[in-house]
């Protein structure tokens, strides 16, 4: 099903015009600082090191949330990528101490949150000789193969204490962290675990007709797949983890995989301007920003999928920007937590991290 795009950049991209010059003429490259430094201006907290939740802060707040800076990290990689400015490699690296303070140690009882706490750390140790870091993503590593188990057929836990419930977020990070292991560090026991836990979730949580991803199985006990559940970060997940399987292995079916979970989201998950319509708060608001980072991979790796990649996340883009553009005034570059729709209330942290992630996406394209 093909999605009508109106807006007139993505308009003339599609008509012919090299995608680079596309995004260039439109200097997303300044809209993503100015959403970094909005990041850090409205929610760093130099006391604790972590992001605040939210902005304005609420002083009664107390959670702070694991996967939530785990977000923060891999947001700062990518203004540091763009940029070169080495500002985003010492807040990122501070921020990983503030997470140990606060957490009192590296891992968690949840596998997701460390899985994306390792992937974002893996990121951040190759732009520079950390050898701590090196070992704090095996340290991750290493506890995540304790969260695999025969309930529901194998597949890795959502949590320590919730054994048999197994979930795409607990699984899918776990193709990509292990395939990138396999590629930084050539062993080959990563790259085995990451092809078990993908044929595992390829087996149980994805639609063999469409490609679209479930949330997980056995939630309640009760053996049930949450088919219900359709999210955007699954789909992106379950992108990321095919395109990095084929980086590692070559194999085209992983990319012909990714396509179809591609094609799948933008029928099922945005509306007729192409734009997605996702728009929960909290945990929720993180989502987007999950699916539009693997979007990126895919546009990079797969060259039949770059021009329709970059066209869908320039709607996102365009869509969003001209929300914040509505804002009075010189005030921080705060991003809505809707793509369709200007905000309401405080914004969260999380909103603002997929906001940031996406304009860096698009940045990308003309790089």
């Amino acid at each position: 099903m093909s999605r009508r795009i109106p807006t007139l950049a993505v308009a003339t991209l599609l008509a012919g015009l090299p995608a680079q010059e596309a995004v260039a003429d439109l200097d997303w490259s300044a809209r993503a600082a100015a959403a970094q430094d909005a990041l850090v201006t409205c929610f760093w907290n130099p006391d604790s090191r972590l992001f605040r939740t939210a902005h304005p802060a609420d002083p009664s707040a107390k959670h702070w949330h694991y996967w939530w800076q785990a977000h923060a990290i891999d947001a700062l990689v990518d203004g540091y990528e763009r940029s070169r400015d080495e500002s985003y490699l010492t807040r990122a690296r501070d921020l990983w101490q503030g997470v140990q303070e606060r957490n009192s140690a590296v891992t968690n009882d949840y596998y997701d949150d460390m899985l994306w706490m390792a992937l974002a750390l893996q990121r951040l140790r190759a732009h520079g000789a950390d050898e701590q870091l090196a070992r704090d993503v095996r340290t991750l590593w290493n506890d995540v193969h304790n969260g695999w188990n025969d309930a529901q057929g194998g597949g890795i836990a959502w949590r320590k204490q919730q054994l048999d419930y197994k979930n795409a977020p607990a699984n899918a990070p776990a193709v990509i962290l292990g395939a990138r292991l396999f590629r930084a560090d050539g062993n080959d026991a990563d790259l085995e675990f990451a092809q078990q836990v993908h044929d595992w979730m390829d087996a149980h949580l994805v639609d063999s007709k469409t490609g679209f991803v479930w949330d997980g199985m056995n939630r309640q006990g009760d053996g049930r797949i949450d088919r219900g559940w359709a999210f955007t970060y699954n789909q992106g997940l379950w992108i990321g983890a095919n395109v990095e399987l084929f980086r590692a292995t070559g194999e085209d079916r992983y990319l012909e995989a990714a396509r179809r979970t591609f094609a799948a989201t933008r029928q099922r998950l945005a509306n007729d301007d192409g734009v997605l319509t996702e728009h929960g708060g909290g945990d929720g608001a993180l989502f987007k920003g999950v699916l539009v980072r693997y979007l990126g991979k895919l546009a990079a790796a797969d060259p039949e999928s770059r021009d329709a990649v970059r066209a869908f996340l320039l709607a996102q883009a365009e869509s969003l920007w001209k929300l914040r553009e509505r804002a009075a005034g010189d005030s921080p570059a705060l991003l809505s937590r809707d793509w369709r729709q200007p905000s309401r209330g405080p914004t969260e942290l999380s909103a603002q991290l997929s906001g940031v992630m996406l304009l860096e996406q698009v940045t990308r394209l003309g790089r």
